[in-house]
């Protein structure tokens, strides 16, 4: 099976942040993806770079890339260049967050 961005993206899509309750692609928090055969990584970001879970939140999306199929080789990458901010939520959601 051929591994595309779309399958790693909503795999990532069943990592929530565990403050906020909302996946880690409706808040904006992947940076990018990229696919090399059956290898795929995803560079992700975090609301804060003192997030206390910031290891398990790493360790999940990793497993949920793991899971994709035809996936053999998966790697997240965590960075905060640049930062995040609110905006990279979607207005609608933003707005139902009061932010």
């Amino acid at each position: 099976m051929v591994v595309t961005e779309k399958m790693v993206r909503d795999a990532l899509k069943t990592v929530k942040d565990p403050e906020l309750h909302l996946d880690l692609v409706t808040l904006g928090l992947v940076y990018d993806i990229q696919i090399d055969g059956t290898r795929a990584k995803a560079i992700i970001t975090l609301t804060t770079p003192m997030c206390p879970v910031a290891g398990e939140i790493v360790d999940q999306a990793r497993l949920a890339i793991a899971k994709v199929d035809g996936v053999e080789e998966a790697e997240v990458q965590l960075t905060f260049d640049p930062p995040w901010t609110p905006e990279r939520i979607s207005p609608l959601i933003r707005s139902s967050l009061g932010l």
